[in-house]
C-alpha cells in the first residue's frame, strides 16, 4: 500500500489540484501511470566503483518484515528462481534461532520456496556454531542454493558466527560467497541487512548520544559481510526510528560517500547492474556526503552540504550512474517549483521521530519556503544543559520533488542538509 505521509494540515484539495496538473501536461487519453519514466541525474555524483563480480541479486530489508507483505516475499523468491527455488534460511542473529527459522522458512514456502534452516547460530543450543560453520557436507548444501535469507536479531551474532577469529571466511561464508557470485539471492532483514554493507552498526547507542559522542570504530561500528560493496554504507529501520542522522557520522568516519537507509516492512533489491528498487510498504533514504564539509576540530558534531533524497516504493537509482526513474504513477509528476501547493515556515520540532524526516522533506519540497528546520532534542525537563541539533534542509537548484497521481505519494531528490550543535536551555519548563 502507498505510503500516507502527507501533513495533516494539508487541505483536501490539493492532491486533487496536483493530479490535474499532472495530467493537463500529458497528451491524449493515456494518464501518468502509463507515460515512459523520466530519468534525472542526481548531482553531485560521487566517486564511481567498479562492478562486483557477484551476478546475484541483493533484497536489503529494514526490519519488520510482516507475513503478508507478498511484494517482498515473492521478489526474493522470483530472484531465487521461482516455485520450488531452495533457500537457505540463517537465523544466527536471533536470540531464539529454531523458532525464527522455522516461521521463516514457513513463510518462504507460502509463496513458493523450498527453503531450510543453516544450523550455524551462536544462541542454538546443543550445537557447537564454530564447527557447524566449517561442516564441508554444510557448506556444499549450501552452495547448491538458490538463495540465502539472513534473520534479524543481532549483527554481531552474524559475523562471530561467519569469520574465523583470525578473520577469515568459514566455509559456510564461502559457500554464500559462491551462490552470490553464480547468480543467487542474498536477502536480510533488520541484522540481516546491517551486515550487507563492508562497515555495520555493531553496539550502537541511541542517535543523539552518538551525535553528542561521537563514533568509535570498533565500537558502535564494525566491519560487515559487503555483499553490496565497499563503497555504500547501509542502515535499516531508518525511518520509523530517525536513524538517518545516525548515518551521515558513521559515513564521514569510514569515509563513505553513499548511503542507503531503507524502512520497516520495505526492501532495497539492487541486481548485478547495481540498480536499485525499492518496494514494500514504505522507502529509503539516499546519502550522499560526496561535498560534505565537517569540522572533526569541534567538539560536537558539525557537518554541512549533504545531500539527502528521498526513494519512495517503486522508484529506482542508479549506484553507478546515479541516475532516478520515478515509480510509474509519478511519471509526468515532476513538480514545478514555481506552482507550490504550501505556504509558511517548515518545520519539526522532533526530527529523529517516526517519518520525520520525509515528511518535512515532502512539505519542503512542494512549499514556497526555500528551507526548514529539525531540531533533534534531549529529555526537556533535564536540570542540566543538554547538546541539542539543528537540522537545517536547504532547497538547491538541483532538488527535485515528484508526486504520485493516485496517491499522496512524494520521492525527493536532493535537499541540501547542514547539521550543527544548538543550545535549548534546561529545563523548558518547571511545576509550581
Amino acid at each position: 500500500m502507498a505510503r500516507l505521509s502527507a501533513p495533516l494540515f494539508r487541505p483536501m484539495f490539493v492532491h486533487g489540484l496536483r493530479v490535474c496538473l499532472a495530467l493537463a501536461g500529458l497528451a491524449g487519453f493515456h494518464g501518468a501511470a502509463l507515460a515512459e519514466p523520466e530519468k534525472v541525474v542526481a548531482e553531485p555524483t560521487a566517486p564511481r566503483a567498479p562492478l562486483p563480480a557477484a551476478k546475484g541479486s541483493l533484497v536489503i530489508i529494514g526490519g519488520g518484515l510482516r507475513g503478508d507483505n507478498a511484494d517482498v516475499w515473492q521478489k526474493i523468491v522470483s530472484l531465487a528462481g521461482g516455485k520450488g527455488a531452495r533457500i537457505a534460511v540463517f537465523p544466527s542473529a536471533s536470540g531464539t534461532p529454531e523458532p525464527v527459522a522455522n516461521t521463516i522458512i514457513g513463510y518462504l514456502k507460502k509463496y513458493g520456496a523450498d527453503a531450510f534452516a543453516v544450523p550455524v547460530a551462536v544462541r542454538l543450543a546443543g550445537s557447537d556454531y564454530r564447527k557447524a560453520a566449517d561442516d564441508t557436507a554444510l557448506a556444499e548444501k549450501i552452495r547448491k542454493a538458490d538463495g540465502v535469507y539472513f534473520a534479524g536479531g543481532d549483527q554481531s551474532r552474524i559475523t562471530q558466527a561467519l569469520i574465523r577469529e583470525d578473520g577469515t571466511r568459514t566455509a559456510a561464508l564461502e559457500a554464500v560467497w559462491d551462490l552470490y557470485r553464480r547468480g543467487g539471492v542474498v536477502a536480510g532483514t533488520s541484522a540481516g541487512a546491517a551486515i550487507m554493507s563492508s562497515t555495520m552498526f555493531q553496539n550502537p547507542r541511541a542517535t543523539l548520544a552518538m551525535l553528542r559522542g561521537g563514533i568509535t570504530d570498533g565500537q558502535e561500528i564494525a566491519p560487515g559481510l559487503g555483499f553490496i560493496g565497499d563503497d555504500v554504507f547501509v542502515d535499516q529501520h531508518l525511518l520509523v526510528r530517525g536513524r538517518f542522522a545516525r548515518m551521515i557520522p558513521a559515513m564521514l568516519a569510514k569515509n563513505y560517500k553513499m548511503g542507503l537507509g531503507i524502512d520497516e516492512d520495505s526492501a532495497m533489491v539492487i541486481n548485478a547492474q547495481r540498480e536499485v528498487e525499492v518496494i514494500g510498504y514504505s522507502g529509503a533514504l539516499l546519502i550522499d556526503t560526496s561535498q560534505a564539509v565537517w569540522d572533526k576540530a569541534k567538539p560536537d558534531f558539525n557537518v554541512s552540504n549533504v545531500r539527502i533524497s528521498y526513494l519512495d516504493r517503486g522508484d529506482r537509482f542508479n549506484i553507478i550512474t546515479h541516475s532516478f526513474t520515478p515509480s510509474k504513477d509519478k511519471a509526468g509528476g515532476r513538480l514545478d517549483p514555481a506552482r507550490t501547493a504550501l505556504r509558511g515556515p517548515v518545520y519539526s520540532n522532533d526530527i529523529l521521530g517516526n517519518s520525520a524526516v520525509v515528511e518535512l522533506m515532502e512539505r519542503l519540497i512542494d512549499s514556497d519556503q526555500e528551507e526548514a528546520i529539525g531540531i533533534a532534542s534531549g529529555n526537556p525537563r533535564s536540570p542540566t544543559p543538554e547538546v541539542c541539533f539543528e537540522f537545517r534542509f536547504i532547497k538547491t537548484p538541483e532538488s527535485v520533488g515528484y508526486m504520485s497521481s493516485v496517491a499522496d505519494a512524494y520521492s525527493v531528490l536532493n535537499i541540501r542538509l547542514d547539521v550543527r550543535p544548538i543550545d535549548i536551555p534546561r529545563p523548558l519548563y518547571r511545576y509550581r
